[in-house]
């Protein structure tokens, strides 16, 4: 496979993780977290770098919204639930030695 291609691959794949965490609302981060050890604020800080690499001008506010789909604090209000006490605890296990 020749470079184009794969990176052509890879944005489609990174455009449905996208809408698949769209449709996902009720995942919320700390699942995320907690299950796979990174969320969507994990990849609006990766696709910031990628950003920063390529010498695109960008600040994190701006990576959020192409992650979110809606600037963060519109998504925080409308979908972000409060973490359970379990949440919590799992997410303290999970990253005990981070």
């Amino acid at each position: 496979m020749d470079k184009q291609t794969q990176i052509e691959l890879e944005a489609a794949a990174f455009r449905t993780l996208l809408a698949h965490l769209d449709k996902r609302k009720d995942a919320q981060n700390i699942d995320l977290m907690n299950l796979a050890g990174f969320c969507r604020n994990c990849l609006s800080k990766w696709y910031l770098a990628a950003a920063e690499e390529q010498g695109v001008e960008m600040n994190y506010d701006q990576a959020r919204e192409r992650v979110y789909g809606m600037p963060y604090d519109e998504w925080k209000a409308k979908y972000q639930q409060e973490a359970t006490p379990e949440q919590k605890a799992a997410f303290e296990k999970s990253h005990k030695h981070d």
